[in-house]
């Protein structure tokens, strides 16, 4: 699947998930937001599905659903040969095989742009967006006078247990904040996505897919918080931490517990027993500490 189809076919994820009736504004930025990407491939998949008749584009207000949520065709098969990937596709495609050969020791720890440039078929400006994204996201950074320098901070199997041990110190102490306050159609919307892992999800969707559940999960509590300080932390650290989950995606069969733990969350929440969700959400960052062994083994591999 192209990153453009696969783009388009997370839309309609989020569609179905959010349960959105005909007529529902879907705004790029937003659905950018949720995605983790910039308006530009999003537009582009809106673009796609308004030639399916999906959603309908009304002139200085933007994307309208055209159908209910569950009248939603599957995406069309033939959506990646309608447009060439956009700028955006191609530099997020780079990134992927870079982390991937990063992690597996393919690539140097050490390179100039041109390198990047070649190696990846990129233009200038391609080169120095990827670079711009891996630098944002705390694993890259430029070496005094010449090239880059990949952070080895990153590609170890003890980065994978410190980044749980922060998230374990940081996310239980932000549902106890004074100000945490969560809507009823954010547990509702998390509810729904761990209810489809548990549908076959776990076996079907993508490794993004089940990275990104995961990450909207998390930080879906820690947002309610109110807390900026909590929030840009755990954030952080899920755009990083994004390099490790991969590997560990090789191994599904810890997921059915994490869905049931995350939704025994839900409903402490939904019942205003912070003190216990906390305790729940502790007691299953440290279940996934204890995996961490076979994980590493994953990321060594």
């Amino acid at each position: 699947m192209s990153a453009q189809s696969n783009t388009v076919t997370k839309i309609l994820e989020l569609i179905r998930e959010d349960r959105l009736p005909g007529g529902a504004h879907l705004t790029a930025q937003k659905l950018a937001d949720r995605l983790r990407l910039s308006r530009s491939p999003v537009n582009d998949a809106l673009g796609i599905l308004e030639q399916h008749g999906i959603v309908a584009r009304k002139p200085n207000r933007g994307y309208f659903l055209q159908h209910d949520f569950d009248a939603l065709p599957a995406a069309p098969a033939d959506l990646a040969d309608l447009t060439p990937p956009s700028a955006d596709d191609i530099v997020t495609q780079s990134y992927f095989k870079l982390a991937d050969e990063l992690l597996r020791g393919q690539m140097p720890m050490q390179c100039s742009e041109a390198q990047l440039r070649v190696r990846y078929a990129l233009t200038q400006a391609q080169t120095q967006a990827l670079l711009a994204r891996v630098s944002q996201e705390g694993w890259a950074q430029r070496r005094p006078g010449y090239g880059w320098e990949f952070s080895s901070m990153m590609t170890t199997p003890d980065s994978l247990l410190q980044s749980y041990r922060l998230r374990l110190a940081l996310e239980p102490a932000a549902l106890l904040e004074p100000s945490f306050r969560i809507e009823k159609s954010v547990i509702e919307r998390c509810r729904a996505a761990e209810k489809h892992l548990l549908d076959g999800g776990i076996a079907t969707d993508t490794a993004d897919q089940l990275h990104d559940r995961g990450v909207r999960f998390h930080e879906s509590l820690v947002e309610a918080s109110g807390n900026p300080f909590f929030i840009d932390t755990i954030k952080r650290v899920n755009r990083v931490r994004r390099l490790l989950s991969y590997r560990s995606m090789q191994d599904r069969t810890r997921y059915r517990q994490h869905c049931d733990q995350h939704l025994a969350i839900l409903d402490l929440l939904e019942r205003e027993r912070n003190e216990e969700a906390a305790a729940e959400l502790s007691r299953h960052l440290r279940s996934t500490l204890d995996n961490l062994a076979r994980i590493s083994g994953l990321l060594q591999g």
